[in-house]
């Protein structure tokens, strides 16, 4: 029978956040995907212009396409009268030329005949008898797009790292591409432990619970990035942590919640000495003080609290920005707004603390329960973070309050 350990130093905040960065490396996977699905996806590579876009001179306006020097000095009482010869759609190809005094119908899009220079737009002429009224001039270039206008072939258009957001997949399609290469999202596989644990839709029985934990975490991870693989439950039983962590060193980041603790059946942090390193166990924060992380083998992993608050809170704190760093997204800024506190709080817990608020209307009120109630975040649309020096915060004061969304 072990016997019970309690924490001994325990790491600031931002010594462990400072840990994991300089721990963690960026994912080097790469992997092609159809361009349909890159929205929010890193590109692997620079990606330079193969194509010029618009690949051909084209109108950029209705109109009629025409030699420029024969409108100067057209206005409306002495237009400038040109034949109409024939008419270019989008979509169309031409190898036309125009002769003195004619002129081609063109609309938005369409190509341009080989020497025409400009694009009289059509509120600025007349039609009659096969011949087109100018009553206005224009000068070489104008209501015309160039080749290469907005992309010019060879050019650099997209950095490596960049992020895939709509208007860059335009780019890519404006481009041709059906395929780009980009980062692969980091694998991460959760592992909920605990004899008491059980699947979500099986029958519990005395002393047991659903497992809340793989799924908070789970969604923690698609919002940021990566792809968790969820495992089902296990028992607190030592050769069965480590075989399946043994099992799971090939993913970019193993993920532990219950069994991080100092108690009797929390074996987590005496598997993960047996089989690599830890380079921190318990965390000066509350609700989460039990938050362990390591490395086995290369691969890193953290052992989250088995209260499902406690978990959460401490996924939104750690694990978030670890797996942007995995996944080589920016770290993500949260939104703050002040707001005035609903009623007297008292801080004594000698650790920074991440309490739970519900902000409405301009005043914050905490919802925290316990930290094995999941409802404390699930009401909370906020929270406040509680300095270790700090005693009371009086009702009524303002606070600033850090958004979950």
């Amino acid at each position: 029978m072990s016997a019970m350990t309690p924490f001994k130093l325990l790491t600031s905040y931002e010594k462990a956040l400072t840990i994991i960065q300089k721990t963690l490396r960026p994912i080097d996977r790469i992997e092609s995907i159809p361009i349909e699905t890159a929205h929010d996806r890193l590109l692997a590579k620079d990606l330079l212009a193969d194509i010029s876009v618009p690949p051909f001179r084209r109108a950029a306006m209705d109109g009629y396409a025409v030699k420029a020097k024969e409108t100067f000095h057209a206005s409306t009482t002495e237009p400038k009268r040109l034949k109409l010869v024939d008419k270019i759609h989008a979509g169309d190809s031409t190898d036309r030329s125009l002769k003195s005094k004619e002129c081609i119908q063109v609309a938005t899009g369409s190509p341009l005949p080989k020497n025409a220079d400009a694009v009289v737009m059509v509120e600025y002429t007349s039609f009659q008898g096969g011949v087109v009224n100018i009553f206005r001039p224009v000068y070489p270039g104008s209501n015309i797009s160039p080749k290469g206008e907005d992309i010019e072939k060879g050019t650099m258009v997209l950095k490596k790292n960049d992020l895939l957001i709509p208007a860059k997949i335009g780019v890519l399609a404006a481009l041709g591409y059906t395929h780009i290469e980009v980062y692969a999202k980091p694998q991460v596989i959760v592992i909920s432990t605990g004899s008491e644990v059980r699947k979500i839709g099986s029958k519990l029985e005395s002393g047991q619970i659903y497992d809340v934990n793989s799924y908070t975490i789970s969604a923690i991870l698609k919002e940021n990035g990566a792809i968790p693989v969820p495992h089902s439950p296990v028992k607190d039983n030592h050769e069965e942590i480590k075989s399946v962590i043994a099992n799971s060193l090939d993913y970019e980041l193993i993920v532990i919640s219950g069994g991080s603790s100092v108690g009797e059946r929390d074996l987590l942090s005496h598997v993960v000495e047996e089989m690599g390193k830890i380079i921190f166990h318990g965390v000066q924060v509350k609700p989460g003080k039990p938050t362990l992380f390591g490395i086995i083998d290369e691969t890193p992993i953290f052992g989250m609290p088995g209260y499902p608050t406690s978990c959460l809170s401490n996924s939104y704190h750690f694990l978030k920005p670890a797996v942007r760093l995995i996944a080589r997204l920016p770290p993500h800024e949260m939104r703050r707004i002040k707001a005035k506190l609903s009623q007297r709080v008292v801080s004594t817990s000698g650790r920074l603390q991440f309490l739970p608020v519900n902000v409405s209307d301009g005043i914050a009120q905490p919802v925290f329960k316990t930290s094995g109630a999941i409802t404390s975040m699930s009401n909370a649309n906020g929270y406040l973070v509680l300095p270790i020096n700090l005693d009371v915060i009086e009702e009524g004061q303002e606070v600033t309050v850090y958004l979950l969304r």
